[in-house]
């Protein structure tokens, strides 16, 4: 049969051999035959790798950028608990709100302020741990009430053993996977819908004295906010999203089936920083691609399983139609061989045209594309080229709008602080017709000061500071009174030295706060300069309390940190407090040189702040 079948062939094989365009035919079928089926398995393996980098490279960013975003907004909640007003008001209040009806309402007024702050919150408790009764803000026929019931001991509640024994005083409650807990009398949770809440946040409200419990603050938070944060994350069939705290405990999961078998499978225990944000798992058969962000300040993980069957899908629909794409133009080929090249120069005569159009300062020139041959790679390029012209002046005209909103900004920070100078100076005329002469004082201290400190100027005389210091000094009188004493001890050869604006008041102001404000007793002040062989030294004194000899320590370590190496928490590490030190050190530094810079000696009895400027330096 095989015999038979070559004697067939050979004649048929002889005469197509005969031809040379029938040898050509051959030869370039069998050449676009080898390049179509390299082509498409090359790029077959070439897309699913794509995809695969691609799913990784997207869903990564946005899972990072949501679970800031997250992040972002658990602080906010965060901030949002801690009482808005005065603590020690706050805690007053609620030891005195059963028998004192203004701490009563000075309670329910803040519940509803609280209330009223945010569109997200669904309902909001305050359980009195005394008193074993909650506040819970409604929202009834359109109008918000504040209700008063006792409520059973929350201690056996786990929420609030895990704000019991978190060093932050707060804990999270999920409604995700949520089992119905059986009801005892420690054991009763408050009466909240599961369906619209995805989280409850409590904060638990110390006595500032003993410290102990006084008050639980539970913000229950409605599930629009999860669509809303999670909108920002494509999200297709087949594929699954999970929002996971450190614990390992589910607050936002699209399918609660998935994600019971996915844990008892031993996903959650493979979510790790080593393993760089994503690995493969196989669960029931699938294999899926998932692909996570843990949040750096808590450890909240964000989790998309993908399936690999999507992610392949896309390269194995474009296989099948490179195929189809590959035997149409094999056949077109074969027919239109001798078609194509008579029409080879009609590309070029339209690309010529185009450019023609372009150079006449038409920039709406378009050249067509047909084929993959180096005409259509100059018709493309052209095209880019022109793409990209057009971008450049879009770019040129948008940037000419952005300068002159950028002026117009300027011209209202200039108007405004001068607006903020002259009311202060009609109030001043106000008052001394009314013949208010203490508050015409105070309000032109006042507007002198704001006419000082907006001043253009970085670097003054010391007689100008001198006379800010001592309009600011008279405004802090108003305020102490004879508890505060001020003594000048300044050589007159050193009015005219230069030195930072506000200097000397940054130094005033740490007396004021660490001396004044800290005792009750009468307090002096004393500013003086002088010089030395070296450096010409401005310190301010106070004989108030001490600074305490690890905190001192802590802030000369904290102004020997250069400003560029400061991490985003190194004002919360050394307080709020230093950064008026340390950006008046970091000014010293820059104007004056290394040999520049602020000393602190403190004592039982009192702080010396001294200023060292090198003799005869001169500012940047």
């Amino acid at each position: 049969m095989k015999k038979r079948w070559l004697k067939l062939a050979e004649p048929m094989l002889e005469r197509i051999s005969r031809r040379l365009a029938n040898k050509l035919i051959l030869l370039f079928t069998s050449m676009i035959i080898l390049v179509v089926s390299s082509l498409t398995y090359i790029s077959y393996r070439m897309l699913q790798r794509e995809s695969v980098d691609n799913s990784i490279a997207s869903t990564s960013n946005n899972l990072l950028l949501v679970g800031r975003n997250l992040e972002s907004y658990l602080s906010g909640i965060e901030q949002l608990s801690l009482p808005q007003i005065s603590y020690d008001e706050f805690n007053y209040a609620l030891l005195h709100e059963s028998e004192d009806y203004s701490s009563r309402m000075y309670v329910e007024d803040y519940l509803k302020n609280l209330y009223f702050s945010r569109n997200d919150l669904e309902s909001v408790y305050l359980y009195v741990i005394k008193e074993q009764k909650y506040y819970y803000v409604t929202k009834e026929n359109y109008n918000i009430t504040v209700r008063v019931s006792a409520h059973p001991p929350i201690t056996g509640l786990p929420w609030y053993k895990r704000a019991l024994a978190s060093p932050y005083n707060r804990s999270y409650q999920s409604f995700a996977d949520r089992t119905p807990a059986p009801v005892s009398g420690n054991n009763v949770d408050y009466p909240v819908n599961p369906d619209k809440v995805f989280m409850g946040y409590h904060r638990l409200i110390r006595s500032i004295v003993s410290r102990e419990p006084q008050a639980v603050l539970s913000l229950y938070l409605n599930s629009s906010v999860t669509g809303e944060i999670m909108k920002d994350i494509p999200f297709s069939s087949g594929e699954h999203l999970m929002y996971i705290s450190p614990d390992d405990e589910p607050y936002v999961v699209d399918d609660k089936t998935f994600y019971r078998e996915s844990r008892e499978a031993g996903l959650t225990g493979l979510l790790t920083p080593e393993q760089k944000g994503r690995v493969t798992w196989t669960g029931k058969g699938q294999k899926y691609l998932v692909i996570y962000d843990i949040s750096q300040k808590e450890g909240w993980k964000l989790v998309k399983p993908i399936p690999y069957t999507q992610i392949y899908e896309a390269a194995t629909t474009t296989r099948t139609l490179s195929v189809a794409i590959g035997l149409l133009f094999l056949i077109v080929s074969v027919v239109l061989v001798s078609v194509i090249s008579n029409r080879i120069t009609d590309p070029l005569k339209h690309l010529s045209l185009q450019m023609k159009r372009f150079s006449s300062g038409d920039f709406d020139a378009q050249a067509a594309v047909a084929g993959k041959d180096e005409i259509a790679y100059l018709s493309r390029h052209f095209n880019k080229m022109v793409e990209k012209t057009n971008e450049l002046i879009n770019e040129r005209y948008k940037m000419k709008i952005v300068e002159k909103n950028a002026v117009l900004k300027a011209l209202e920070a200039e108007i405004n602080p001068h607006f903020l100078y002259n009311a202060l100076q009609a109030i001043s005329t106000k008052a001394l017709k009314n013949h208010n002469d203490d508050i015409v004082e105070m309000v032109d201290n006042l507007a002198l000061t704001l006419r000082y400190c907006i001043s253009g100027k970085d670097v003054v005389q010391a007689r100008e500071e001198l006379r800010h210091i001592g309009r600011y000094l008279a405004l802090q009188q108003a305020r102490f009174g004879s508890r505060m004493q001020v003594v000048y001890d300044w050589e007159e050869g050193l009015m005219d030295l230069r030195i930072p604006k506000l200097s000397i008041q940054t130094l005033v102001e740490n007396c004021i706060k660490h001396a004044l404000e800290k005792v009750s007793s009468t307090v002096t002040i004393t500013i003086e300069a002088h010089v030395t062989d070296t450096h010409s030294i401005i310190s301010v004194l106070d004989n108030g309390p001490g600074i305490r000899a690890e905190r001192l320590e802590q802030v000369m370590a904290s102004l020997e940190v250069q400003w560029e190496d400061r991490g985003p928490d190194t004002d919360e590490e050394n307080g709020m407090e230093s950064i008026g030190l340390k950006n008046l050190n970091t000014r010293l530094k820059l104007l004056y040189g290394e040999q520049a810079g602020l000393v602190i000696h403190s004592r039982e009895q009192g702080t010396q702040m001294e200023m060292r400027l090198p003799r005869g330096g001169s500012h940047v």
